[in-house]
């Protein structure tokens, strides 16, 4: 007899779809510090339902381990996972947990395999606490910024000279790595899911955290987007979100940037593996997202704001890449956001 998962919403006419906003991996290394797992968890889970009930609909997340096994805590409560290290599971981020150096700087082989796997494909990774060092040990931090408790600077310094250190941020991304070296990681949980469920259910989690959103807003403010190694790559990405509702060709963003079609083109795939044409759609369709989890706007004119030539085009677009309409998107999350409110 087969039995409904428990990810599953119950059949009526207000279930939200099956596909999830957002999907975590979290991979526990021994001796993880429990408080900042215990935030960005908890900040997944206010997130993921319409009510309080703790189902994963919106978000879903999965306990990881490298054998599969319960992991224990630095304070010595151990966490059964889920499964062990997929590399070929679809996850929108995957957390890497840790906590001690001991555990850190101590990883399994597999574990930095997974890791440089990740990189490979795209994959964004938070590294919570201590867990930057296993990153730097996986040897994908090179060039890279990275926030780094204050406390173990030279220590990583060190062991990691080619790694560009940052001491008074909350949380740093860098080309698709966070870093977040201590504290809660409420500011961190509520920027991802305010990029893929929208400002209103990250603002669910603050509040019943009793966490100070205007603190959490000042640090996410400050927190740092991609950065990517290339200048004339981040420059032309920060065209580009400046300019998303702009009908500016390629060529003539090029233009603008001193350079030519083909380099613009190249320098794209080799630092983001996209085309420039498609690295900007999906900018636009981010912000749409937004846009109709956010606003009132009609979906004409967030096709208009967001750079689409017409509603349809801009349509087509968002259920090739969010497997659902702009209408259906917007009935569910709103009606998510009606059934929290008091």
């Amino acid at each position: 007899m087969k039995t409904q998962s428990h990810f599953e919403p119950p059949h009526d006419e207000l279930a939200p779809p099956r596909k999830p906003d957002l999907r975590v991996a979290i991979v526990l290394i021994e001796q993880f510090t429990l408080t900042p797992v215990a935030g960005f968890v908890d900040s997944l889970r206010f997130a993921a339902d319409r009510s309080f009930d703790s189902r994963q609909i919106y978000c879903q997340w999965d306990w990881l381990s490298v054998t599969g096994e319960a992991v224990t805590a630095s304070c010595g409560l151990p966490i059964a996972t889920t499964r062990p290290l997929d590399p070929d599971a679809r996850y929108d981020y995957v957390v890497l947990a840790g906590g001690l150096l001991s555990g850190v700087m101590n990883p399994a082989p597999e574990l930095l395999v997974y890791i440089q796997q990740l990189v490979e494909r795209k994959v964004p990774i938070i590294a919570l606490c201590a867990s930057y060092f296993t990153l730097g040990l996986a040897g994908v931090l090179k060039g890279r910024r990275c926030a780094v408790h204050f406390t173990v600077r030279d220590e990583f310094a060190a062991l990691f000279p080619d790694v560009r250190i940052v001491v008074d941020k909350a949380y740093v991304e860098d080309n698709g790595i966070f870093t977040c070296p201590g504290g809660t990681a409420f500011e961190l949980a509520a920027e991802i899911i305010s990029r893929h469920c929208g400002k209103r259910r990250a603002q669910k989690g603050l509040e019943y955290l009793l966490v100070n959103d205007e603190e959490v807003q000042r640090s996410t403010d400050s927190g740092v987007a991609h950065v990517y190694q290339d200048p004339l790559v981040q420059r032309a990405i920060d065209y580009m979100r400046t300019h998303l509702d702009s009908h500016c060709t390629l060529k003539q963003l090029a233009m603008s940037l001193g350079c030519s079609e083909r380099r613009l083109h190249r320098a794209f795939l080799l630092n983001t593996d996209q085309p420039p044409a498609q690295y900007w759609r999906q900018l636009r369709l981010q912000q749409a997202r937004k846009l109709l989890s956010d606003t009132s706007l009609h979906v004409t004119q967030i096709a208009y704001a967001t750079g689409f030539s017409d509603a349809s085009h801009f349509i087509q677009q968002f259920r090739k890449c969010y497997g659902e309409t702009p209408h259906l998107f917007r009935k569910f999350r709103h009606e998510a956001e009606r059934l929290v409110r008091p």
